[in-house]
C-alpha cells in the first residue's frame, strides 16, 4: 500500500510520502484554524506547512514540479497562507483594527517585490550565460567575473517568500498577546528584508556580467588552435543517460593523441565525472558549426541521436559509432549505424550481429576494438570470496516500448529476489537496478519499489538472526572503521570536487575549471580507496540495495560470485569476469530458441519467470566442479570481448591511429584534386570529365568554414 502511495504521489521515499501527506492535510488545516478561529491551530498548521514545503524542496520533489503545473506553485501557497491569516484577523474581531489594514498592505508589498526580485535574478542568471561551457580550457582572453554569491542566487524565489515569516509570527504574536506593535515590528521586518535582498542583487546585473557570445567564441577558437585535437568524443542525450559518456572518461584519457570531449546539453556537464580531458558543451547548432575543428580526425559517438547530424556533416574527420556496451538488443544493429564510416565492436559477436540483422552495416566497416572499460573487472577465482555466495541482480530497465523481452523486472523480478532471498543456502543478494528504471512505464517502477522493501525486510530480519548475530557482532569495530574511514574520504572527495568544479555558476566553473593531474590522481586514488571502504563497512552476509554512481556497476561485478540479469550489455560485460550468471527469459521463448536469438545467453542458466531454475545457477557458484557451463563461458567470453592480448586498449588506440591516418590520407587527396581543378581553371583548360570534381571535394568545400582542411 505505501508502495502504491510513493508511486501515486511521485515521490521518492516514505519521508517525502510524510511530507506531501503534511502538505495535502496542512493547508485544509490552516483553513480551518481561520475560519473557527483557533490561533494556535493555525501557528500549528502553518509551521507544518512551512516545514514540508522546506523538506520538499530540499529533496527537489516531483511533487513540487506537479503543484506548480495545476497552479498550486510555491508563490501561491505562500500567498493562500498569508490570505488565511487575514481571514483569521477577521474572525478574530479585528476587521476594522490599524493590524488588520497593516497585514493586507504589508503582504501585498511583499508580493509586489516578487516581480523586481524575481526579474534581477532571471536577468543575472542570462547575462552569465554563456554560449559555451567548459572544463579544462583555458578561457584567459576573456573576462569572467566572479558569479554573484550563492547565498543570494541559490534557491532564491524559495529565500525570498521565506521573508514572511517575521510577519506571519509577529502578526500572530500581537493577537495572542493583545500587543499590535509586535505585528508592526513584524510586518516591518519583513519588507525591509525583502528590499534589502531585492537591492542587493542590483550590483551583480552589471559588474558580473560575462562577455557576448563572439568574445567567448574567440577564445574557445583561440584554445582549439593552440590545443589542436585529434580525436573528439561527441555526446549528447538527457539527464539520465550521463552514464554513457562518464564510461568512455578513462578511455579518452588513455587514447594516444589529443582527446576533446564535445556535449550538447548544460544540465549534462554537471554529471560528468570529474576528467583530465578538456570538454566543451555547445548547445547551439550554429555554434558547433562554427568551431574549428579542422585537426579532429577521429569523431567517437557512443550513442545514437538527432544531433549527431551537426558533427556527422564534417567531412575532414572520420566518424565512428562506438556505443555505450555491447548486447542483443536491438539498439545495438540500429539501422542508423550505417552512416558512420566506421563500427567499433567488442568483439566478433557484433560483427556477426550486424551480418544478421542486414541493416546496411558493410563488413569492412565494422573494427574489433575490446571494450577498454572492462579492465578494472577482476577474473573469478573459481569459488566464493566469502562463507556465502553473493548474487548480483542487475535487471535493465523497461525499454521504449512494451516488448516483455526487455526486463525481468516485471514478470520475474519479484520471484527471483524472493528465489534468492529464501534460498535453501543462504545467500546475499545485491539489488541494482538500471537507472532508467520506471521513467517510461509505471508497472515497473512499481515493482522496483516492492523489490527494494523485500530486500531490507530480508536485510533486516537478517540482523536478528541468530545465525548472524555473533557474525554481526565480532565484525561491528572493523564496520565502524570502515565507515568512519567512508565519512573522511567522503569529505576529502568533496574538497577536490569544489576545485574541480570550482563553486559558483557554470560561467565561473569555465573559467576556473582547469585540471591538475595530481589532484586528478588524488581523485582517483580517493576512489579507489572509497570504493574498498564501501565494501568493508558491509557485512558479507548483508543484503544490498545499491542506486546511483557508486559503487559502480563493475565495482558490484568484483563483489558478487554470480550474477541474474537480461540481456543487455551488462552481460556482455560481466562475461569479463568469467563468473556465472543466468539470463531471463521473460518473453517464454524457451531455452533453446532463447539462446539461438541472444548470443550473450548461451553460456547462462536460463530462468523462466517463476526462476524455478536460480537453484542451478547457485550450484555452479558453490561447487564449481558441477560447473557444467565453465568451459562455455570462456569460449564465449572471447568471441563477445575478443581476445586478452592484446590489450583492449591497445587495439582501442591501433584503431584510432589506423583511422587517423585514413582521414589525412582522404584530406590529402581531396586538397591535391582541389588544387589541381584550381589550377585548370586559372590556365582556362578543360575539364578532365566527369571525374575532376569528385563527391568527397564538393562536401569538402559545402562544409565551408566549419572544417577547413588541415595543411
Amino acid at each position: 500500500m505505501i508502495s502504491t502511495a510513493i508511486r501515486l504521489a511521485r515521490v521518492g521515499s516514505r519521508s517525502e510520502l510524510a511530507a506531501a501527506l503534511l502538505i495535502v492535510l496542512g493547508y485544509p488545516s490552516v483553513m480551518l484554524a481561520a475560519l473557527l478561529p483557533s490561533i494556535w491551530l493555525f501557528a500549528a498548521a502553518g509551521a507544518v506547512t512551512y516545514a514540508a514545503d522546506r523538506y520538499l524542496h530540499h529533496k527537489n520533489s516531483y511533487l513540487i514540479n506537479r503543484l506548480g503545473k495545476v497552479r498550486l506553485g510555491l508563490a501561491m501557497r505562500f500567498l493562500l497562507r498569508q490570505l488565511l491569516l487575514v481571514l483569521l484577523l477577521a474572525r478574530e474581531g479585528m476587521a476594522d483594527s490599524t493590524l488588520f489594514y497593516v497585514a493586507v498592505a504589508g503582504f501585498l508589498v511583499f508580493f509586489g517585490l516578487q516581480g523586481p526580485h524575481g526579474a534581477l535574478t532571471t536577468l543575472i542568471r542570462l547575462r552569465r550565460t554563456l554560449p559555451i561551457v567548459t572544463r579544462n580550457v583555458d578561457l584567459s582572453g576573456v573576462r569572467i567575473p566572479d558569479a554573484a554569491p550563492s547565498a543570494l542566487m541559490r534557491r532564491s524565489a524559495e529565500k525570498m517568500l521565506h521573508l514572511d515569516i517575521p510577519a506571519v509570527a509577529g502578526i500572530m504574536l500581537a493577537v495572542v498577546l493583545d500587543n499590535d506593535l509586535i505585528g508592526y515590528a513584524g510586518v516591518g521586518l519583513t519588507l525591509f528584508l525583502g528590499t534589502v535582498y531585492t537591492i542587493a542583487l542590483i550590483p551583480y546585473l552589471r559588474r558580473r556580467r560575462v562577455p557576448g557570445a563572439p568574445a567567448v567564441l574567440k577564445a574557445v577558437s583561440t584554445w582549439l588552435l593552440e590545443y589542436r585535437p585529434t580525436a573528439v568524443l561527441y555526446f549528447s542525450g538527457s539527464n539520465e543517460s550521463a552514464y554513457q559518456a562518464n564510461m568512455w572518461l578513462e578511455t579518452m584519457e588513455q587514447i594516444e593523441g589529443r582527446p576533446l570531449i564535445i556535449m550538447r546539453e548544460r544540465e549534462l556537464v554537471t554529471k560528468l565525472q570529474p576528467t583530465a580531458v578538456p570538454v566543451l558543451c555547445v548547445p547551439a547548432a550554429t555554434h558547433l558549426m562554427n568551431l574549428d575543428l579542422s585537426t579532429v580526425r577521429v569523431a567517437l559517438y557512443p550513442a545514437n541521436v538527432g544531433k549527431n547530424i551537426h558533427l556527422l556533416r564534417v567531412p575532414t574527420m572520420q566518424h565512428v559509432f562506438i556505443g555505450h556496451g555491447d548486447s542483443d538488443k536491438l539498439a545495438s544493429v540500429n539501422p542508423f549505424s550505417k552512416v558512420y564510416d566506421e563500427v567499433w565492436t567488442a568483439g566478433r559477436a557484433g560483427r556477426d550481429r550486424y551480418a544478421l540483422a542486414d541493416v546496411g552495416v558493410r563488413d569492412d566497416d565494422i573494427v574489433e576494438v575490446g571494450r577498454p572499460q572492462l579492465a578494472p573487472i577482476e577474473t573469478w577465482t573459481g569459488t566464493p570470496a566469502n562463507p556465502i555466495p553473493t548474487v548480483l541482480y542487475a535487471p535493465t530497465w523497461e525499454g521504449w516500448d512494451d516488448n516483455p523481452g526487455n526486463t525481468s523486472l516485471l514478470l520475474a523480478g519479484e520471484n527471483i529476489v524472493r528465489r534468492l532471498l529464501e534460498a535453501e543456502k543462504p545467500v546475499r543478494l545485491i539489488y541494482k537496478p538500471h537507472p532508467f528504471t520506471g521513467i517510461r512505464n509505471k508497472k515497473a517502477k512499481a515493482v522496483h519499489l516492492r523489490i527494494t522493501a523485500m530486500v531490507k525486510a530480508a536485510a533486516a530480519a537478517r540482523a536478528t538472526d541468530p545465525r548472524w548475530s555473533s557474525e554481526a557482532a565480532a565484525a561491528k569495530s572493523g564496520q565502524a572503521a570502515a565507515r568512519a574511514e567512508l565519512t573522511r574520504i567522503e569529505g576529502e572527495l568533496a574538497a577536490a570536487a569544489v576545485w574541480v568544479r570550482a563553486g559558483g555558476d557554470e560561467a565561473q566553473e569555465s573559467r576556473d575549471c582547469l585540471a591538475d593531474p595530481v589532484r586528478m590522481e588524488r581523485i582517483k586514488q580517493l576512489r579507489a580507496d572509497w570504493n574498498d571502504a564501501y565494501w568493508r563497512s558491509t557485512g558479507w552476509w548483508e543484503h544490498l540495495i545499491v542506486t546511483g554512481a557508486e559503487p559502480r556497476l563493475y565495482d558490484c561485478f568484483n563483489a558478487a560470485d554470480a550474477m541474474v540479469s537480461d540481456i543487455s550489455s551488462v552481460v556482455s560485460d560481466f562475461m569479463a569476469s568469467g563468473k556465472p550468471y543466468a539470463v531471463t527469459d521473460s518473453a517464454e521463448l524457451g531455452a533453446a530458441e532463447f539462446q539461438r536469438q541472444n548470443t550473450a545467453a548461451r553460456a547462462a542458466v536460463i530462468l523462466g519467470n517463476s526462476a524455478a531454475e536460480i537453484d542451478v545457477l547457485l550450484e555452479s557458484v558453490t561447487a564449481p566442479e558441477r560447473d557444467p557451463l565453465a568451459r562455455a563461458r570462456r569460449e564465449l567470453k572471447e568471441y563477445l570481448l575478443g581476445p586478452d592480448h592484446p590489450t583492449s586498449m591497445e587495439r582501442f588506440n591501433t584503431a584510432v591511429s589506423t583511422l587517423r591516418a585514413e582521414a589525412e590520407a582522404r584530406n590529402q587527396g581531396v586538397e591535391q584534386r582541389l588544387s589541381e581543378q584550381a589550377q585548370r581553371e586559372v590556365n582556362h583548360e578543360p575539364d578532365a570529365g566527369p571525374t575532376a570534381r569528385p563527391a568527397e571535394a564538393e562536401r569538402v568545400e559545402s562544409a565551408g568554414a566549419q572544417a577547413p582542411l588541415a595543411r
